[in-house]
């Protein structure tokens, strides 16, 4: 992770954070695919070094997060 950029840094606490938050209702709510990409959103950001990449990579995550669940009823 490049820490002398502090947008890549805090978006990385963000979604970190939005991870997390997924992590807890795919927990609470016994969705293992919010789970996963709760755990998913939390991790990658440590291997992700361009902005733009990272944000991407978090929207996908999130569409996925919205379809996945409806998809299968």
């Amino acid at each position: 992770m490049d820490l002398s950029d502090p947008g890549v840094l805090f978006s990385s606490l963000l979604i970190g954070a939005v991870g997390m938050g997924l992590f807890m209702y795919g927990k609470k709510a016994q969705e293992p695919k919010c789970l996963g990409l709760g755990v998913a959103m939390c991790i990658y950001p440590i291997f992700v070094h361009s902005m733009l990449l990272m944000w991407g990579l978090a929207c996908l995550c999130m569409v996925g997060a919205y379809a996945l669940p409806r998809a299968n009823g």
